[in-house]
């Protein structure tokens, strides 16, 4: 079985690609719906610089890689995703696929690749015996928003003195992008990499976003001229039912005063106000960010899976 480059899918090889990740995804993932054809579609045709390979098999694809090249910085993780049919496992195709994906990391001179993997699945083996090491373990939660109700109107009624609340939707509003960058690097304590925020990735973030067909939508406390902290929730374009908690973070000095609870809940009101078709909000922390994951499950989330991400170096990479 061969590996192919697949270079400006047309509409038949990105039908195959979503067949190919759902027969995947049905069998690693039993209990949960397999993705949306147009979320497929977005995350192939997104704004991010990418490269995509295929092994065909039969009328469609038997196994597909993509790797994602964020930014143009060389210090910045090249991103790999593989998915390869159940019934052709084993077989070294896996590896055929992420040697193609290696090989175009080193020519872009990424020195780091990272690559995600559900805990008790195949991927698991597969990345540890070819040179990933697992860095981070995050925990999945959702939100049935009709239960989150009353502790949402309590804890949006925090108010912490001397902090007030805005929100945006979309990219964020010029005179905030600075400081925003700033409140994205006080991640770095719960989250690899999150050091090169910057006001241009910022916007990039977003505007990535809207070329996708969902809608961000942002919380941020404000101590004065100063951005305390944000939280940021998407909503799908096309399947608004279930929306996707993204960023969340509290700058270091204004920690300990509740913030991060007071800003989710108002999320949550706003959202119920302005989105009232989203019923599901899922969310992943790390594993190790204990006070976040008590905020969220103060709020009524609830466990639902769990989570590796795995890092390698380049050239340690078949």
């Amino acid at each position: 079985m061969d590996v192919i480059e697949v270079r400006d899918p047309a509409d038949g090889e990105l039908d195959a690609w979503h067949a190919l990740v759902s027969a995947a995804h049905l069998h690693d993932h039993p209990d949960e719906a397999p993705p949306e054809p147009a979320q497929t579609v977005g995350l192939l045709l997104g704004g991010v610089r990418r490269r995509l390979w295929a092994v065909p098999h039969g009328d469609g694809f038997g196994a597909v890689a993509g790797l994602r090249l964020p930014g143009e910085a060389a210090e910045r993780a090249g991103e790999i995703e593989i998915h390869v049919h159940p019934g052709l496992r084993r077989r070294g195709v896996g590896t055929r696929l992420l040697r193609s994906a290696a090989g175009a990391l080193r020519a872009d001179l990424r020195a780091t690749a990272i690559a995600q993997a559900l805990a008790g699945t195949p991927a698991v083996p597969f990345l540890e015996s070819r040179g990933f090491g697992c860095v981070l373990t995050t925990r999945g939660l959702v939100l049935d928003t009709a239960e989150a109700g009353p502790a949402t109107a309590v804890f949006a009624a925090l108010n912490p003195p001397g902090y007030r609340l805005i929100r945006w939707t979309g990219v964020v509003p010029d005179r905030l992008a600075a400081a925003f960058a700033r409140a994205k690097r006080a991640m770095a304590d719960h989250e690899e990499g999150e050091s090169a925020w910057t006001p241009q990735r910022v916007r990039e973030t977003a505007e990535q976003v809207a070329k996708r067909g969902d809608e961000l939508y942002t919380v941020a406390a404000l101590r004065g001229p100063s951005l305390a902290g944000f939280t940021e929730i998407v909503v799908p374009g096309d399947a608004p039912a279930c929306a996707f908690q993204y960023d969340t973070a509290v700058v270091p000095e204004h920690r300990g005063r509740r913030l991060g609870l007071w800003m989710k809940a108002a999320m949550l009101r706003w959202l119920a106000e302005e989105r009232p078709e989203v019923v599901e909000i899922e969310t992943d922390n790390a594993g190790d960010n204990a006070h976040m994951l008590a905020v969220n499950e103060t709020l009524g989330f609830r466990p639902l899976r769990e989570y590796r991400e795995y890092q390698a170096v380049t050239r340690d990479l078949p």
